[in-house]
């Protein structure tokens, strides 16, 4: 287990609730207008979690939980705005920028690296890319939401 899973999975562990289990977790960055920030994603069964990180990889703030049927839009790097479109890009691009609003208007620009290829150890290694896998499943499991 990476540094970044050994610190992690125990927060996001905390979050879950009963009978609720952790997929997949993977690191992001977030853009705003304003400013960037780290972001762990978690993947569980029910929904996604984003629990923001501060510059050492800490957890700084509350675990922010997103259920299928609060994403009122998704897409990735340019894959059009329907769920559909965004599993195939999941899973395929080395570097993908996943873009979700929610039904309460709140945005999420997500940039994430794969854990495989030249550059896999830079990305992430195999606990990244498993929480990528883990997060195009969610997608794909959860279509019928959209």
């Amino acid at each position: 287990m990476s540094d970044f899973s050994s610190v992690m999975r125990p927060h996001l562990e905390r979050a879950l609730d009963a009978g609720e289990t952790l997929e997949g977790l993977c690191a992001a960055a977030q853009q705003s207008a304003f400013k960037g920030r780290a972001l762990a994603i978690g993947v569980t069964d029910r929904r996604l979690l984003l629990a923001p990180m501060d510059r050492r990889g800490r957890p700084t703030e509350e675990v922010i939980s997103i259920l299928p049927e609060q994403i009122a839009s998704a897409k990735a790097r340019g894959a059009g705005g329907g769920w559909a479109s965004v599993v195939p890009e999941v899973m395929s691009s080395a570097a993908i920028t996943l873009q979700l609003k929610t039904t309460d208007g709140e945005k999420y620009k997500l940039n994430l690296m794969r854990g495989t290829g030249i550059f896999g150890k830079l990305g992430g290694g195999e606990d990244q890319q498993q929480g990528i896998d883990a997060l195009g499943g969610w997608f794909d499991t959860n279509r019928a939401h959209s």
